[in-house]
């Protein structure tokens, strides 16, 4: 599989959120940065596992501004695995990258995740900074 960052190939990012009203904004905008500065094609679904506070509106708003993003409602509170699993089943990406929706992780590492992929990892969990 070539995962090189180079490449234009589809990276789907799946962000499981409860709750996430508040944080969403930023988020969307930084994985946006992080597409337009790395030239990734990137589609991102933000699934609403049952939220009780706006976090679906919100989802809705920023759908409605970038083709790129895609909401998906859950009726009620599955649990993290559910919702991801959600995702993963909407993602068309060859590449899919999950995420937190509390910025717990940045998008910012998006481009190391990749570089150890082309490096020849099968699965990327998470990076461990070297000092």
């Amino acid at each position: 599989m070539d995962t090189s960052p180079e490449t234009s190939q589809l990276i789907s990012v799946v962000i499981p959120v409860f709750n996430e009203a508040e944080s969403l904004g930023e988020l969307m905008n930084c994985l946006v940065q992080v597409a337009k500065t790395n030239h990734y094609d990137m589609e991102v679904f933000v699934v609403d596992d049952g939220s009780n506070d706006s976090t679906w509106e919100t989802i809705c708003d920023l759908a409605s501004g970038d083709s790129s993003i895609h909401g998906i409602h859950l009726r009620r509170n599955f649990g993290k695995a559910s919702a991801l699993a959600a995702g993963f089943k909407a993602a068309s990406g060859k590449i899919v990258v999950q995420m937190d929706g509390d910025l717990q992780d940045d998008p910012a590492e998006i481009p190391n995740l990749l570089k150890v992929l082309h490096e020849g990892a099968d699965v990327v969990n998470s990076l461990t900074r070297q000092s």
